[in-house]
């Protein structure tokens, strides 16, 4: 297949998410004393990390709205332990989104393949991350400069896995769907998403998932194997 395009989820598929979350949230943890209410910083993450979840499923669905996401995500563990302060929440919260944006950690090899892709093919990033914040990781780890657009979610108010929001990526790069290649890590927002509107997939299975109940165009382990398929 000649693709053209390729379209790449951010978080954790080139930008290293998880992580670069995780040391966020444990900076914030010791700066806001967080040791006062739960008994580890592990004990925090993990009440965390289960109301987290749940939210952004409920977000996908339009159940809640981004401004009660980012509320209730951050109230929730204080809650949890009998230390609903929502004031509390909220700079933690504030402080935690002015600080994950500097934090430059990449996926391995992301950055090597991005200087051999881009020269061959033009790239894009469609992620359902927020506006004030993607384009932000991106310049903080370097690789700004190696995509066409940027197209989020926030664009249009429709998440990945919906049609809506891949045929609007679609238009916005003037890309046609045969000549265009969908990388990324989730199985159902990307890869059973852009398999919905016909897209060609390569799921990069980074967790030895088998929860497709399709088999994707292409499935990797590791970034470097874009290299032998593209």
């Amino acid at each position: 297949m000649a693709y053209k395009n390729l379209f790449f989820d951010l978080d954790d598929t080139l930008w290293a998410f998880s992580q670069n979350a995780r040391d966020t949230f444990e900076e914030m943890y010791h700066k806001h004393n967080y040791d006062r209410f739960f008994s580890s910083f592990e004990h925090f993450y993990t009440l965390y990390e289960h109301r987290n979840l749940e939210l952004w499923d409920e977000y996908g669905r339009g159940e809640v709205t981004k401004d009660e996401l980012n509320r209730q995500r951050f109230l929730y563990p204080l809650e949890a332990v009998g230390a609903g302060d929502a004031a509390l929440a909220k700079a933690f919260s504030e402080d935690f989104f002015s600080v994950i944006p500097t934090k430059s950690k990449l996926m391995p090899h992301a950055r090597e393949v991005l200087e051999y892709l881009a020269p061959k093919y033009n790239l894009y990033i469609l992620s359902n991350g927020f506006q004030e914040l993607q384009c932000r990781k991106m310049h903080s780890a370097g690789i700004d400069g190696f995509f066409k657009k940027v197209v989020l979610s926030d664009d249009i108010g429709i998440l990945k896995p919906r049609p809506e929001i891949f045929h609007f990526a679609l238009s916005a790069t003037q890309s046609e769907l045969r000549e265009s290649l969908m990388i990324g890590d989730n199985p159902d927002n990307d890869i059973a998403g852009a398999a919905g509107v016909g897209m060609h997939q390569v799921y990069y299975n980074t967790n030895n998932r088998t929860c497709l109940s399709f088999t994707p165009t292409y499935q990797i382990t590791d970034l470097k194997e874009l290299m032998e398929i593209l």
